[in-house]
């Protein structure tokens, strides 16, 4: 099959547009045909080699977690899909090598959701890390109760901009940090936007005097400091970057995947409490101007690659290659 992979870390010439051997597809996963997957910051730092610490790299890796497609072949153990089931997922292992960028995708269940019916391919494959990421510190890191307000960091981002939507609808009150050309866009999520920089401090202040109830850190560095002086008292941080959080008494979170998770994300977004934003599409073979674009850190909500089938090939039922 055609996939985008990498034999060495490095920057985004590193990723090649061609063959790669066919997935195989174990008792307990389906074979998805991947409509689209979505880019995030992880899949770079990955690339760079920043988490070689934690994950094995099994060269050449195929990057990509977030995928939207079809189910084309079941595992012996499958019961829960059927051929022709649209599906979306946070397909990571505990390894680097079979990711999303590619025609095909060997997913286990534990990964999977059934694609929200409203949401373009492109949409869908932008739910699943950013959407769990969100869901999963709002809930169960941060605990977040009705009437307590939120400060969430690069709130027009693609974990922040979820996260600001998901906190709404807990009931909270989000204070969103962005830069003023998506002041727009955070309101229309349901935030109050504060631009970035020197006086945030003093800006959420203005807004909250008491302090925030809980502060959810997509950036790290400083932020963290600014952060942990923003609570109020019993005020809870997370970050979902940086481990010397920990240092400032807040936790750091690692999202799971976990498919009642994403099929609850799912309803939602066909409730249409959660909206996905995509910024950017590129064709799978321009990847690499993908990884440059998100590397900029200035995107608003997701980019998204797409792969091409005419509408036989991506019927129910094809078979890989």
């Amino acid at each position: 099959m055609k996939a985008i992979s990498y034999a060495r870390y490095g920057g985004p010439e590193t990723l090649v547009y061609g063959d790669v051997r066919d997935p195989k597809v174990g008792p307990d996963a389906v074979l998805v045909k991947v409509r689209a997957a979505a880019v995030n910051p992880v899949d770079w730092r990955c690339r760079e080699g920043s988490l070689d610490p934690i994950l094995d790299a099994v060269f050449p890796v195929v990057p990509g977690w977030d995928v939207s497609g079809v189910v084309v072949q079941l595992g012996a153990s499958v019961t829960e899909y059927a051929a022709g089931d649209e599906v979306i997922g946070y397909v990571r292992e505990d390894f680097l090598s079979r990711g999303t960028f590619a025609e095909y995708v060997a997913a286990p269940v534990r990964t999977l959701a059934r694609k929200p019916r409203n949401l373009t391919w492109e949409e869908a494959a932008g739910l699943p890390l950013a959407g769990l990421t969100a869901y999963q510190v709002l809930t169960r890191a941060l605990r977040v109760k009705r009437g307590e307000t939120v400060l969430v960091h690069a709130a027009a981002g693609g974990v922040g901009s979820i996260a600001v939507q998901l906190a709404r609808h807990l009931g909270a009150r989000v204070i969103g940090t962005a830069s003023e050309v998506n002041h727009g866009f955070v309101c229309s999520l349901g935030g109050e936007p504060v631009t970035y920089g020197e006086g945030l401090s003093e800006r959420v202040r203005g807004l909250a005097p008491e302090g925030v109830d809980a502060a959810f850190d997509t950036v790290g560095g400083d932020t963290l400091k600014v952060s942990a002086n923003l609570l109020a008292p019993e005020g809870r941080l997370v970050s979902i970057v940086d481990g010397d959080v920990l240092g400032y008494g807040g936790r750091y979170y690692w999202v799971r995947p976990d498919a009642e998770d994403l099929t609850r994300l799912a309803e939602l977004a066909e409730q249409g409490v959660v909206s996905v934003h995509v910024s950017e599409t590129f064709p799978l073979q321009h990847a690499a101007d993908a990884h440059r674009l998100s590397r900029r850190g200035r995107a608003r909500g997701k980019i998204v690659v797409t792969v091409d089938w005419d509408e036989e090939d991506a019927g129910a039922g094809a078979g890989v290659g």
